[in-house]
């Protein structure tokens, strides 16, 4: 889905919701993962696992190194995870149970940006939708690659 300040999309992975937030939920494995090619690993000192109100560093890269530091401001456990980072806008994640996995939504929310003509002069939304899906589907990988999920 694309709106004019939301971007989101979802897609069908064979995993358990528990596996996938267990993923999100570390900043270490981030980079292996994000669809963007612009995270580059977690900043040291930050938190082994993410939780509300947690404030976690991210070593980024795009054209030139540089840092970003998020706060995690939402959280509910095996189900959805959202950090938002000082350019107001938020990443989020929703996991849903379904009957041979969870459906993962990826959301880029820039409703509460604090530069919302930036984003769209930069055509955030157009290149966060391509980012989404490639996420997504690396998301998809690791989980194959990772799997705990057994099918009855």
């Amino acid at each position: 889905m694309q709106h004019d300040l939301v971007t989101s999309h979802s897609r069908m992975i064979s995993a358990q919701p528990d596996e996938i937030f267990d993923l999100l939920a570390n900043p270490a494995l981030h980079g292996e993962i994000d669809g963007s090619g612009h995270v580059t690993g977690a900043q040291p000192n930050g938190p082994e696992r993410l939780h509300l109100g947690a404030n976690f560093g991210m070593d980024m890269a795009w054209g030139v190194k540089y840092k970003i530091v998020n706060t995690v401001v939402e959280f509910e456990e095996g189900r959805r995870i959202a950090w938002r980072h000082f350019g107001g806008h938020v990443w989020r994640y929703i996991l849903e149970p379904r009957d041979g996995g969870t459906l993962v939504t990826e959301e880029f929310d820039s409703r509460t940006s604090r530069a919302p003509l930036l984003l769209r002069a930069m055509r955030a939304h157009r290149r966060n939708s391509r980012d989404i899906e490639t996420t997504l589907e690396r998301l998809e990988q690791w989980a194959q690659k990772h799997q705990r999920f057994e099918s009855a």
